[in-house]
């Protein structure tokens, strides 16, 4: 039995033809990382349970890129299968999201210091005008009508039993190097069509980011979003991919421009108009760091 116990074994182990340590660098799905894709060196591509992880050189640096896929489930089920199959030192996301804070605007680079989950929620009973959550339950934050945002319970090598959190912080070193950005990197205001920002967009850095598997596009949740979680941003992934990094302690950090203002705008929203040019900003921001990091 000695044997079959040992062969078993082998095959259980996670498999990379890529030992050389690496970079994740990560965008929700295909537009985002064509930019970056494109200045990609040495390009090898390798396809795992349905995946395309691209490895090669970025900004002088060694990196395996991927889609996470859109949604919470799919960010956090592509970084954890990345991190079982790649030596991952470090996983930087490079994409859209939507503006929560209302000093910022469309085309502006946000890079958040930590992030929560603010939809996994519990739904609260109705009480007369107000709702309540069960009693054996807490929460940190008000509610948004019968919603009410819960923390996570993560298990890790960090400590003997599961821990309590709602934010998951990004690197520490890897917010000073971004800090260093600022004033250095030019954004785009018009995309190659012609289409422009009516101002010129900034990079902001710190902060709270909030992700949830919802595309906002409400004004009064987005007010709410604000003044409850600090939020100046919002998206679909990074919270996710913040929580896969902390339990595996890689370092971790998230380059979001903002295609829309989920629903602040005065007109309709504005992701297909700017996506691109926020895609782009978001590229820009990522190649500059990444060249920057020692």
């Amino acid at each position: 039995m000695k044997p079959l116990a040992l062969c078993l074994c082998l095959f259980a182990l996670p498999v990379s033809s890529h030992a050389e340590s690496r970079i994740a660098v990560m965008s929700a799905f295909q537009p985002e990382w064509q930019l970056l894709k494109s200045q990609v060196t040495n390009m090898e591509s390798t396809a795992i349970n349905g995946t395309e992880f691209i490895t090669g050189t970025l900004a002088g640096k060694p990196v395996v890129m991927f889609l996470s896929g859109i949604s919470m489930v799919n960010a956090a089920m592509t970084t954890q299968l990345a991190l079982d199959r790649f030596d991952i030192d470090t996983i930087v996301f490079s994409g859209i999201a939507g503006g929560v804070d209302p000093s910022l605007s469309v085309g502006d680079v946000v890079v958040a210091a930590q992030w929560g989950q603010y939809l996994d929620s519990i739904f609260g009973r109705a009480r007369g005008e107000d709702f309540v959550i069960p009693p054996w339950m807490d929460t940190e934050f008000p509610g948004f009508g019968m919603m009410y945002a819960r923390n996570q319970q993560v298990a890790s090598s960090r400590q003997a039993e599961p821990e309590t959190r709602f934010w998951f912080p990004v690197d520490a070193a890897l917010l000073s190097v971004a800090q260093e950005l600022p004033g250095t990197v030019e954004l785009a205001k018009c995309d190659p069509a012609g289409t422009c920002l009516s101002r010129s967009p900034q990079m902001v850095i710190g902060g709270n980011g909030v992700s949830g598997a919802a595309f906002v596009d409400n004004a009064a949740f987005r007010a709410y979003a604000f003044e409850t979680f600090g939020a100046r941003v919002l998206d679909m992934e990074s919270a996710a991919v913040a929580h896969v990094a902390y339990a595996n302690q890689v370092p971790f950090i998230a380059f979001r421009s903002l295609s829309d203002l989920a629903g602040g705008g005065e007109q309709a929203n504005e992701l297909p108009t700017f996506f691109g040019l926020a895609a782009q900003n978001a590229a820009t921001v990522v190649t500059e760091f990444l060249a920057r990091l020692e």
